[in-house]
Order: structure tokens, then sequence, then C-alpha cells
């Protein structure tokens, strides 16, 4: 199934209690990202349904806050996914569910990039969970 993914998902409001983007109006809404659940490893996971997009009259499946920076990591595209902990998600809340889905990654060719990437974003928890669960 398509959905809408990426910095475009982020820039919409989501089910979960995390703060998103805020560049709605500087993206280009007829330029929109899509992705297909059946070539991802987390599959209908974070998908929302019946979704009004800006620029557009139909509505759409749309990735959460959460699902659209796992996409991104999957793709390796760690620029746009930067600030994922504190500018994105910014609730504690949602970390272990993070990096257990973060951990489903961990057969990708770019797992050692991925890795470094979380050590970033979350310093000694991401440490302390990766020796915990032996990745």
């Amino acid at each position: 199934m398509r959905y809408i993914t990426g910095v475009h998902a982020l820039n919409l409001p989501c089910e979960l209690i995390t703060c998103g983007d805020w560049h709605c109006s500087a993206l280009r809404w007829r330029d929109i990202t899509f992705r297909d659940t059946e070539q991802s490893v987390f599959g209908l996971y974070g998908i929302e349904y019946g979704k009004q997009i800006p620029e557009h009259n139909e509505k759409y499946a749309v990735a959460n806050h959460i699902r659209a920076l796992l996409d991104l990591l999957e793709i390796g595209n760690f620029a746009v996914a930067q600030g994922m902990n504190d500018d994105y998600i910014c609730n504690d809340t949602y970390t272990d569910e993070v990096f257990r889905q973060v951990a489903r990654l961990r057969g990708l060719r770019h797992w050692e990039a991925i890795d470094r990437f979380m050590g970033k974003e979350y310093h000694m928890k991401w440490l302390r969970y990766r020796q915990q669960e032996g990745l």
C-alpha cells in the first residue's frame, strides 16, 4: 500500500504525542514522498489512514512521526532525520518503542551508520539498549 512518509509526514499532525516538524508551508505539497508498505521491514506499522493533505482534495494513508523517521533511517537519509529525538519525537514515552523498531533494521548494509546516528540522537540510552539486546 502506498503511503506518505518522510518530511511530508513529519509536517502533518498524527495520533502520537510528538512534535513533528513545523515547516509545513515551506514544502512542495505537489511533490509528496510516497513509499510502499510492502517494500519496508515495517509493513503497516505506524500508518494512519484518511488524512487530509495540504493542496489535495483526496485523503491519504500517512506515516505517523515515528514511522516517518524509521523510514528515513531505513533508506539512509540521516540528514532529514537529524533531530529525531529532541526535535521531532520530543517525548521519552516512545523511546523503548523507537529502539525496538530501529533494532529491526540491524540486517541492513548501513546498520553501522544507523547505530552511529542513534548514538548521537539518544546517547547513553541507545548504548545501554544496544548492549542489553546484544546488537
